[in-house]
C-alpha cells in the first residue's frame, strides 16, 4: 500500500520552527504532535535559519518590483501578439470565404484520418 505524499504550508512550516526555537517544547515532541518525522522539522528548522536574513533585506522590494515591471513588459508584449495574430487569422478567413466561397470551411476542411 502506497503512503500519499503530503504538503505542508509555509505558514505551517514557520509556525512550528518559530515554536520550536522558542524552546517551550523538544524536536521530537514537536514532531510527534504534528505527525511529521524529526528530520523534516530539522531541515525546515535550518532553511529557516539561512534565509532569515532576507527579512532584513533593504533591496528585496527593489528586487521584487523590478520583476512585477518584467513580467508586465511580457504580458503586453503577448497581448500584442496575440491582437496581430487575431487580425491576420480574421484577415485570412475574410480573404478565403471571398476567393472559395462563404461555406469554404465545409468543403475544404480536411478529411478524418483513417487506420
Amino acid at each position: 500500500m502506497s503512503r500519499t505524499r503530503r504538503s505542508f504550508t509555509a505558514q505551517f512550516k514557520a509556525d512550528l520552527v518559530i515554536e520550536l526555537l522558542k524552546g517551550e517544547k523538544d524536536l521530537n515532541t514537536l514532531a510527534t504532535e504534528n505527525c511529521i518525522q524529526p528530520n523534516l522539522l530539522r531541515n525546515w528548522k535550518k532553511e529557516f535559519l539561512s534565509n532569515a536574513s532576507a527579512a532584513f533585506d533593504d533591496t528585496r522590494m527593489e528586487k521584487t518590483n523590478e520583476k512585477l515591471q518584467q513580467e508586465r513588459k511580457e504580458k503586453e508584449a503577448y497581448a500584442k501578439k496575440v491582437g496581430q495574430l487575431t487580425m491576420q487569422v480574421d484577415w485570412l478567413k475574410k480573404k478565403s470565404e471571398e476567393v472559395l466561397g462563404p461555406d469554404y470551411e465545409t468543403k475544404y476542411s480536411p478529411k478524418p484520418f483513417e487506420d
